[in-house]
């Protein structure tokens, strides 16, 4: 077993863990922050849009089961990039859409994945790659969302499912669910 992690936002931290823990190979989902300037941020500071900080998740892998490059490109379509500082309703930097690659391999991996959904696309990926600073765990009750309160959000109702949907049509054979179907 390879075990790799990877850094990436692309909204609500919820939305993405939610599709990420649906992934083969994947072994863990964490929430959190990076790429901001105060320590140890809250939610309530994060939301703000005052730290800079995004809402995002650190993907824990099996390299050996699921390559960085495929890590990249679920993200890439499980999300918007073309679309600047927002996901749907949310609006600000916080929810920006971002690589934070962990080392020159990943950095090269992002540009890649860029590149490859650019081509399928006539919209402008505004996807960003960043210096992956410091990361802050977002609060306990963050962690695991959607496979708890989640499903008792209407947000989360909404937004969540067309994810998942969109990884189980476009990635069915790294789809935990539909490998179990």
């Amino acid at each position: 077993m390879a075990n790799e992690q990877a850094v990436i936002a692309g909204g609500c931290f919820w939305c993405t863990e939610a599709v990420f823990n649906d992934v083969i190979g994947v072994t863990k989902v964490e929430s959190g922050y990076i790429g901001g300037t105060t320590d140890n941020p809250t939610y309530r500071e994060v939301c703000s849009g005052n730290t800079g900080h995004a809402e995002a998740i650190r993907v824990f892998f099996d390299s050996d089961v699921i390559s960085l490059a495929e890590i990249f490109d679920i993200f890439l379509a499980t999300h918007d990039p073309t679309q600047l500082n927002r996901q749907g309703n949310d609006v600000g930097t916080q929810y920006r859409s971002a690589f934070f690659p962990l080392n020159a391999e990943q950095e090269a991996a992002a540009h890649a994945a860029i590149a490859r959904s650019q081509a399928q696309t006539d919209r402008k990926i505004v996807t960003t790659i960043e210096h992956a600073d410091n990361w802050f765990d977002a609060e306990d009750y963050h962690q695991e969302y959607w496979s708890g309160e989640g499903q008792r959000s209407p947000y989360c109702m909404a937004v969540i499912p067309p994810k998942l949907q969109k990884l189980r049509k476009s990635f069915a054979s790294k789809s935990k669910t539909e490998a179990a179907a």
